[in-house]
């Protein structure tokens, strides 16, 4: 395979990549640099330390250790130095760690909550072509990576204090054998160099197979109802322990590795300086005397110099797997697949509802068009169906319309206003939704009428309710409007459900209606009901419908027949009829099907 034909996600990251990636993180870091900086000072403090504690132990080595007749007093006092040395030692460790450690916390919370909201921002095209398991892999796990993915930069700036103070340590007491141990250094770099290079293909090809199994479990999760009714459990298993194996062969590249060329390549330059060092003193001991404690405190500094590298090594599989979640997480805060942009005028509020479509022409891929040159003026208070075939362009005039997708070609007016020069929430506000599927979400019945707007009152939801005639069933729960939904509403049926959505959108009180295909899924048994609480809403609003039952229609002020993209047919229900087109056809089918 080509490197132009690889994905991203295939080839390992450049060192610039990497860079730029830690550019674009350290600014989440501004707000909790208190904590990373006395963190800092304070691991500053805990190498001087490192560097007393041998030097205390390497006097009294050198100077009463060998004496025979050492007092008591003297013994009991370097102990208790030492001692303290130690309690200060662990409380720096301690106060150096906690602080880093809240500061990253911290700042992770605050890159999951800008992530959070960013996926909000994102238009429908984003989530049409990208699974949710995917979305959910970057807001959970690779969120989550990058609490670790902070730890290295205090080991980098603990193993910087540690290598310069214990070089600087061994450079006084012996400068010549100081001067070999640097020799280790530039090997040290390579190893690393390499390992960035090789790691980060790697770890960005588990990132991947990681998101392909949050999106498979996912998938079997909410579509479980349909694999157990068509008997697919073997199938899908078999689709997950695929992509679980490919998961599985890229942790065994990445452990053999890390086993390869991180702590045990360190394990073994230190050995061979702790060789080194012991065979120079045994060659200087040939002329002069050695000191025991000085042995002691230089093979000390020698572990304080190579520690740091072990752990920023270890650390390195942490900071490319931060590095990769990193990227994917830059990857979707830079992603403009935005929602439309408005650009609002102020003050600009619907007042009476008026739609008007003119020439609009809308194409999901910017290529192949779905709705052509569509025309139309619904005034205040009219009802407007929409008929068709499925693709005729029925649901993409409404999303045109909900600003969830912006169009090619022409203009949208609402009270003769252009429909950009209103502002989001306004739209929002006063344009209410009902879709075909209604999702109700953990909570209670109220909680899912008002949709956390803390300016609906209780009684505000019991009207709506009663308006849309869902109180009929609600009065009967458990404990009404407090019953418990549990989630996607399971316990409820589809007109209650769909009940619940009428009162959600009524509450309100939007001048635009939109029902799209509202009634397509309801049970008989409430069918009524929903008629009923249909009628209810569409009084004194304007009503965009796409009729699935054409019999819910036939009192429509305007109705549209759709297909491929275009109007074809429009009139009131008598007026269609007359002209026996397609609507005619549709509409007598339909009637010799109920019979």
């Amino acid at each position: 395979m080509s490197e132009k034909s690889k994905s991203s996600w295939q080839k390992e990251m450049s060192g610039k990549e990497q860079r730029d990636v830690i550019k674009r993180l350290l600014p989440y870091t501004k707000d909790f640099k208190a904590d990373f900086l006395i963190a800092i000072l304070f691991a500053a403090l805990l190498s001087g330390i490192n560097i007393l504690l041998p030097l205390l132990l390497q006097y009294y080595m050198d100077h009463y250790l060998q004496s025979k007749s050492t007092p008591l007093n003297v013994m009991f006092l370097f102990a208790g130095l030492y001692f303290i040395g130690v309690i200060l030692k662990a409380i720096t460790q301690f106060i150096q760690m906690y602080l880093y450690s809240m500061g990253a916390e911290k700042t992770l919370e605050k890159i999951r909550i800008v992530l959070f909201k960013k996926i909000h921002t994102l238009g429908m095209r984003y989530f049409d072509q990208t699974p949710a398991g995917a979305v959910v892999s970057r807001v959970t796990n690779d969120t989550m990576t990058l609490a670790d993915f902070w730890t290295l930069f205090m080991t980098l700036i603990i193993g910087i204090f540690s290598l310069v103070s214990a070089f600087v340590a061994m450079y006084i007491a012996k400068p010549q054998i100081a001067l070999i141990t640097l020799i280790f250094v530039p090997i040290l770099m390579i190893t690393t160099w390499y390992y960035q290079r090789f790691s980060s293909r790697v770890y960005r090809q588990m990132r991947e197979y990681l998101s392909r199994l949050n999106t498979k479990l996912n998938e079997s999760i909410v579509g479980i109802n349909v694999i157990q009714q068509f008997r697919q459990e073997e199938r899908i298993e078999g689709e997950f322990e695929d992509t679980n194996e490919l998961y599985l062969k890229k942790r065994f590249e990445m452990i053999k590795t890390n086993s390869l060329l991180l702590s045990p390549i360190i394990s073994l330059f230190y050995a061979l300086a702790v060789v080194i060092t012991l065979g120079l003193f045994g060659i200087n001991s040939l002329d002069h005397f050695v000191e025991a404690g000085m042995v002691y405190a230089f093979l000390t500094y020698l572990q304080n110099f190579f520690n740091p590298m072990t752990n920023l090594m270890d650390y390195l599989t942490t900071f490319q797997d931060g590095i990769v979640a990193g990227s994917r997480i830059i990857g979707v805060l830079d992603d403009q697949t935005l929602e439309p942009q408005q650009t609002p005028d102020k003050g600009a509020t619907i007042v009476n509802g008026k739609i008007e479509f003119k020439n609009v022409t809308f194409s999901y891929d910017n290529e192949n068009a779905v709705l052509k040159n569509i025309s139309f003026v619904v005034r205040p208070g009219e009802t407007l169906a929409f008929v068709g075939h499925t693709g005729s362009g029925k649901s993409s005039t409404i999303n045109v319309l909900m600003r969830f997708y912006d169009f090619q070609e022409g203009q949208i007016l609402i009270d003769d206003l252009d429909i950009k020069k209103y502002s989001s929430d306004e739209l929002r506000k006063k344009m209410g939704l009902v879709l075909q599927d209604s999702f109700l979400f953990y909570g209670t019945v109220a909680s899912n009428i008002r949709m956390l707007n803390q300016n609906v009152t209780n009684g505000q939801i019991e009207e709506a309710a009663k308006f849309v005639h869902a109180d009929q069933f609600i009065e009967k729960l458990p404990k009404r409007y407090q019953t418990k939904v549990v989630e996607r509403g399971a316990t409820y049926s589809s007109g209650e459900k769909q009940l619940i959505s009428f009162a959600r959108t009524i509450v309100t009180n939007p001048k635009i209606l939109i029902l799209d295909e509202a009634t397509a899924n309801i049970d008989t048994e409430t069918e009524q009901l929903i008629q009923d609480g249909l009628k209810q809403m569409r009084q004194n609003r304007t009503t965009l419908v796409i009729a699935h039952r054409l019999s819910t229609i036939v009192d429509a002020n305007q109705i549209l027949v759709l297909d491929k993209g275009k109007i074809v047919e429009r009139g009131t229900h008598e007026e269609l009829l007359k002209l026996e087109g397609k609507y005619f056809d549709m509409y007598h089918l339909q009637n010799i099907s109920d019979d």
